[in-house]
């Protein structure tokens, strides 16, 4: 208990991500080239991310329902925007230029965005987005370490795409300190064995609002990772889990699930 309660003190608010109102009607996707073709396939997939994000619905990212809409996505943008991925990097011939990829950069109407929402029987969620304390241990054979906000190099992709899966759900994020995990003599074996309970609740205490714990193991039969999460809110535990994906997947889905659970639009699938 010594040692949980000191890992909680040192947890800090780097790379904190605020989910502000304004950008919940906002997103993103990459495309190839500026065509009316493939943006209009950009704005199929930006307003799925829309409807889960302003809604905190993770399980509409499944809902058959939603190819309707898709299908006329163009309907509900206010506006748009690119940026070249390839910014500075000359474009040397015509074919360059048709295949450069971009980010697709899409705000939607954010009435329209509402009343597709109502015709799906969900509603904007709009409310106070409380800070997720993410604590994630992650397992690759004799190696196991913890996802930093300052992470070594080893950790520098699973950080980024965790941050990358706050942005496209709309939920804040916090994530420990290296340096504060090192002192409290904690690392990614020791945090295996730690009581996730016990650290959860002062990682919400001290860390965010809400603590977010997972713990991630490669699994060589699948070729792809196995995660079990938990999370207690309003009192009461919730615990799933996630096979045979990437891990981009599995923190795309688990903040996801996050938002569905605090939206109080269900437990996750």
């Amino acid at each position: 208990m010594i040692r949980i309660s000191i890992l909680a003190a040192l947890i800090c608010c780097t790379a904190t991500l605020a989910a502000a109102a304004d950008d919940l009607y906002r997103a993103q996707t990459v495309v190839t080239g500026r065509g009316e073709a493939n943006r209009t396939v950009g704005f199929a997939a930006c307003l799925a991310d829309v409807l889960v994000k302003v809604s905190g619905a993770v399980k509409l990212a499944d809902d058959p329902r939603l190819a309707a809409y898709q299908s006329r996505a163009g309907d509900f943008v206010k506006a748009y925007s690119y940026h070249d991925q390839m910014s500075g990097t000359p474009i040397r011939d015509e074919q360059g230029t048709r295949d450069r990829p971009y980010d697709l950069i899409v705000d939607f109407d954010e009435r329209k965005i509402d009343d597709v929402l109502k015709a799906l029987g969900v509603a904007p969620w709009l409310s106070h987005r409380p800070l997720l304390a993410v604590l994630v241990e992650m397992g690759l054979g004799a190696t196991h370490y913890i996802v930093t906000a300052d992470a070594g190099l080893s950790a520098v992709a699973p950080r980024q795409s965790l941050l990358a899966s706050s942005a496209r759900r709309g939920m804040p994020i916090v994530l420990p300190d290296a340096a504060a995990l090192a002192k409290s003599g904690i690392d990614g074996a020791g945090f295996a064995k730690l009581p996730p309970a016990a650290l959860a609740a002062r990682a919400t205490e001290l860390g965010g609002e809400v603590a977010l714990v997972g713990r991630l193991k490669w699994d060589d039969s699948d070729l792809a990772w196995a995660a079990e999460w938990q999370m207690q809110w309003q009192g009461r535990p919730h615990r799933w889990q996630l096979r045979g994906v990437t891990f981009d997947e599995v923190f795309r889905r688990a903040i996801g699930d996050a938002a569905q659970i605090i939206s109080d639009n269900g437990d996750p699938a």
